[in-house]
């Protein structure tokens, strides 16, 4: 048999473990497959695809005939697992009756031919995207290629199975529980160490079954973008790929399969992909593509268990993948990637322990936000939604009780200690995917959008840390090495290459805490406080200093990064609860035999306030959307205005609510003594107000001065 370079996408030569005895193949088929032999002298070409990670693949070229075929892997494999028979059974009553799927042209259940089971059918032509993204396409195009994958699953779960002739293919009620049961008994037939978030997940899913666990559909088991084949100019589905996993199920496990890269962990690597999934390309977000599933099928666009199915599917996935991992260590692989698989399968299980946590939307958002003057994402929307929810049922709740922990316990041993209620908040956060919300790495969320949802968090002084969104420098008392910035004598290099940044040890000898630093009387436990410290000759190694000398200020800088308005998008939210307070006390407290509302004064109080609220909120959201479209740098004027605007005009609103609710206000009953020493304390720690305006001053020089040379 003749061994050459393959002229098919994807296929190259067969891996040494998947071998099989051509000669036999090429006489097998010369009897049972008619037309094979139609040119006799050309020579039989095999290659393997190497993108699968299951059934081994292969491109057979004779002559101008071209085929696929397909065989169990060789080895030990898992019960019930590779049944190609199945495949090849289901795509015979498809391609009956006009369901895009290649042509099934041969089964052979005789071992003896090529050492396993196989089936061959014909070779469809045309474009397979192995990255989700489809890169090289416009967005109009990205979006039908979407659409299309989207009709034709609902296509497929509007088949009746009776009229395929497939009753038996599947047992069809109870699959859930079949699913969770099996895919628990595949994983730890697998499994090669302990992974306690498999466990976790399986328990959850086979104690949260749907009640409607009796949908009888014809289900692929693996439908997504990689598995179809797409005309090769038009952006239609010609043939649907690898039926292993199908049976008569849930049609929602498809749907939710297909789904899981909205929610992929952005820690894990996706295979054979360009990024992560990211908005404005044309891919339709997943509630539009629920929709449009839902219209075909001729139901509710509103999912129930949705989030089980979610679940379900990463826990499938993280199953399947320690499975190609065990194939691996067996040897018997078919993808050269197998080996990296050992370290997905715990994120994936925790990915799906999130989502078993959490209340998604699947109908699409009612109003049009893409006329809005800062529009969110679709991402934005929903951890907006999320963390309204989350503040509403469980941190405000939990206020009065932070309060009086740090009130019992301020000259005790346990003042620096956080109340267990903030921890536990911070495991239900977790939990439910609302963590590290600030980077946008992390939470893929932009500028914008995290604007808003700062905004919520700051109307609560612990909010923030429950969501692990603590603004950039944000203390600890029990900190082991300190991050200093000190002045290099350096009189020679610009003023900004004159501060360095060092690790240095706080057991190093020279280093002395002398004492904290109250705020406005503030200890500010909750964050770690400030504290006095003297360094007294201390030494640390050179190599202690962080990027080299001179490199202090961009290290602050650069580490800030979109954290610089942080504190500004919080100032938002807490002058709302200001607002909130002043206005519910104006409408409780009498003086002067009428409401305080009803004094002209204290009504301009709360007009001026409101007023004050929208300019600074859309100053924020202008400094955020710069800082997603230009970068920091191309918003320094407006992160510099927003640090004067926020906490002055913040200052005057939380003045106004104490005065309306008198000496009460600046009791512990209310947070607005607290409220007032962190926004009039922001008009320093994010840099004086002076420093800012002489820098805005500056900026709009140089603008005006450019304007002006242009007009020239």
């Amino acid at each position: 048999m003749e061994e050459r370079a393959s002229s098919e996408p994807g296929a190259a030569e067969v891996l040494p473990q998947h071998e099989f005895d051509r000669r036999s193949l090429r006489a097998h088929l010369k009897e049972h497959l008619p037309g094979f032999e139609a040119e006799p002298e050309a020579e039989l070409v095999v290659t393997q695809y190497r993108s699968g990670q299951s059934n081994p693949t292969f491109y057979l070229q004779k002559g101008f005939q071209e085929y696929v075929l397909r065989k169990k892997p060789p080895g030990p494999l898992l019960p019930k697992a590779h049944q190609i028979d199945r495949e090849f059974k289901v795509q015979k009553a498809l391609f009956s009756i006009g369901f895009p799927v290649p042509k099934p042209l041969l089964y052979c259940s005789n071992a003896s031919v090529i050492g396993t089971e196989f089936y061959v059918m014909e070779h469809v032509k045309g474009r397979i995207f192995r990255d989700f993204t489809i890169p090289g396409v416009s967005p109009a195009e990205r979006s039908a290629i979407y659409v299309a994958m989207i009709e034709t699953l609902a296509q497929l779960h509007s088949l009746n199975v009776h009229s395929l002739q497939l009753e038996g293919y599947g047992i069809g009620a109870g699959y859930c529980k079949r699913q969770v049961s099996t895919w628990t008994k595949q994983y730890q037939a697998a499994a090669h160490q302990d992974i306690p978030a498999m466990n976790q997940l399986s328990n959850w899913l086979m104690k949260n079954l749907p009640d409607n666990d009796n949908e009888e559909n014809l289900i692929h088991g693996d439908f997504k973008l990689d598995n179809i084949v797409f005309h090769p100019t038009q952006s239609r589905v010609i043939a649907v790929l690898d039926w292993e996993l199908s049976t008569i199920g849930h049609p929602l496990s498809d749907l939710a399969h297909l789904s899981v890269f909205y929610f992929w962990p952005r820690t894990v690597p996706f295979l054979n992909q360009s990024s992560h999934f990211q908005e404005d390309i044309g891919i339709p977000s997943m509630e539009e593509l629920i929709s449009i599933y839902s219209r075909c099928r001729g139901i509710t666009p509103i999912l129930p268990n949705w989030n089980f199915f979610l679940a379900l599917s990463y826990f499938k996935m993280a199953g399947i993948l320690q499975g190609v991992y065990s194939r691996y260590l067996l040897g018997n692989n078919v993808s050269e990637n197998s080996f990296l698989f050992a370290s997905v399968v715990q994120p994936l299980a925790e990915t799906g322990l999130q989502l078993s946590k959490r209340t998604l939307r699947t109908a699409p958002p009612h109003g049009d936000t893409t006329q809005q003057l800062f529009a969110q994402s679709k991402r934005g929307q929903e951890v907006l939604s999320q963390v309204k929810h989350f503040m509403k049922q469980h941190i405000l709740p939990a206020e009065k009780e932070v309060i009086e922990f740090y009130a019992q316990n301020e000259n005790s041993e346990n003042k620096w200690e956080k109340p267990l209620v903030i921890d536990k908040l911070k495991e239900m956060a977790k939990a439910e995917g609302l963590w590290n919300l600030f980077l946008p790495a992390i939470s893929g969320l932009k500028q914008v959008d995290y604007a808003l949802i700062a905004e919520e968090t700051g109307k609560c002084f612990f909010a923030p840390d429950v969501f692990n969104c603590q603004a950039p420098g944000a203390g600890n008392p029990k900190c082991k090495i300190a991050i200093v910035l000190g002045r290099t004598e350096n009189t020679s290099a610009s003023r900004h290459k004159q501060h360095s940044m060092i690790l240095v040890p706080m057991s190093t000898p020279g280093v002395e805490v002398i004492r904290p630093l109250s705020v406005f009387g503030y200890m500010d436990h909750l964050h770690g406080g400030h504290f006095e410290i003297h360094f007294n000759q201390v030494r640390v190694p050179a190599s202690n200093l962080i990027l080299g000398e001179g490199r202090g200020f961009d290290i602050a800088q650069g580490r800030l990064g979109p954290g610089r308005i942080h504190h500004c998008m919080r100032i938002v939210g807490l002058a709302e609860r200001a607002l909130q307070i002043m206005c519910t006390r104006a409408t409780q407290r009498v003086a002067f035999k009428k409401k305080l509302y009803s004094h002209e004064v204290v009504a301009h109080w709360i007009a001026e306030s409101r007023i004050a609220i929208e300019e600074i909120r859309l100053l924020t959201l202008r400094a955020a959307h710069k800082i997603d479209t230009l970068g920091s740098s191309g918003a320094k004027k407006e992160i510099a205005m927003i640090k004067v605007a926020a906490p002055r005009a913040a200052c005057k609103i939380v003045d106004r609510a104490i005065q309306v609710c008198g000496g009460a206000g600046v009791s512990q009953d209310y947070p607005l003594a607290n409220m007032y020493a962190l926004t009039r304390t922001l008009r320093l720690a994010d840099g004086p107000d002076e420093v800012h305006l002489s820098a805005i001053a500056a900026l709009e020089l140089g603008d005006q001065a450019r304007s002006l040379r242009a007009k020239v």
